[in-house]
């Protein structure tokens, strides 16, 4: 009976706490003073009113007619309240502590029909190198070791034979973190070969890619760039989008290091795709061209990371 009394007490108190009017009064006083304290908070005001200069909208994914597929990219939104924290120290505002949330696009290049991509998203300050391989073997080594000394992620496509006679450079390749993509079996004009044939080179191409390096193939980069509109749809049947290029090193013509580099700087952009191949001038260039794209304000990173709808930072300047 005692046990029933004090269950009875029990419940009686606590709805007593969750109703009682001045409990109600109580919080909302907090509530109110927590509010009017920050909108009084002449910091929080600022980086308030200020918030709409550093936004920007997300870009969605578009297919160009001269471009063809173009990714989205994230938009930025500031996130008020962490920046009011960033800032509260010192009690003054200052740009270089906004805090950013990234806003997706409604499109993305997932939502567009399959479509070639000859670059990134132009207000994306990233490039990227591609490096086709079905043969110099002798240069990847001292390419391997450039790209590691300055921290350089590039995007290596391989083509599936090269894969099967040299299992443990393709292996190297991945291993230092780069990534992998399609570069056809047999080296192909794509464009020219039947449907099923194109099948057999990408499926073919990927098995051995993934049973060699263990990694999971996304990209496809037609040999010499030759394709047409069945190669694409049946790489995206295949979940792999389809990559050229904007900016083509020639270096197979053996040009001097000088003029592989004015070459590549005279047309790099945001969101450029680099083609070049293991090559004695690449090799000699590599450092060098690095050094000087970094120079130009761009990051290098690999295609699929360009391609991603992923800002890499916000800069107030520009």
């Amino acid at each position: 009976m005692k046990k029933i009394v004090s269950l009875v007490g029990i419940v009686v108190v606590s709805w007593f706490l969750v109703n009682n009017p001045l409990a109600d009064t109580y919080v909302s006083t907090l509530q109110e003073k927590s509010v009017t304290v920050t909108a009084n908070d002449s910091l929080y005001t600022t980086i308030s009113e200020k918030a709409k200069e550093f936004e920007k909208a997300p870009i969605d994914a578009k297919l160009d007619p001269v471009w063809k597929a173009i990714p989205g990219l994230n938009g930025l939104r500031v996130d008020i309240d962490a920046s009011y924290k960033n800032m509260k120290k010192e009690k003054k505002f200052n740009e270089q502590k906004l805090v950013f949330q990234q806003v997706k696009p409604e499109i993305t290049l997932a939502d567009l029909p399959p479509a070639p991509i000859y670059k990134g998203n132009p207000d994306k300050e990233t490039v990227s190198f591609i490096i086709n391989v079905a043969w110099g073997n002798e240069f990847l080594p001292d390419i391997l070791a450039t790209l590691k000394k300055h921290h350089v992620k590039a995007s290596f496509f391989l083509e599936g034979r090269w894969v099967q006679k040299n299992p443990d450079l393709a292996k190297m390749i991945a291993e230092a973190g780069h990534e992998i993509g399609n570069h056809s079996y047999t080296h192909p004009d794509m464009s020219k070969i039947s449907s099923s044939k194109i099948h057999e080179e990408i499926v073919k191409t990927n098995d051995v890619i993934e049973a060699t390096t263990g990694e999971q193939v996304t990209l496809l980069a037609p040999p010499s760039g030759y394709f047409n509109n069945e190669v694409v749809k049946i790489a995206d049947q295949q979940k792999l989008k389809t990559v050229i290029w904007s900016v083509d090193t020639i270096d197979w013509q053996k040009p001097s290091p000088d003029t592989l580099l004015k070459r590549v700087l005279a047309k790099i952009h945001n969101g450029a795709l680099i083609l070049m191949h293991p090559t004695e001038v690449t090799t000699n260039s590599l450092e060098r061209l690095i050094i000087e794209i970094e120079n130009k304000g761009y990051k290098i990173d690999t295609v699929s990371d360009m391609l991603s709808e992923e800002r890499e930072s916000y800069n107030t300047k520009k």
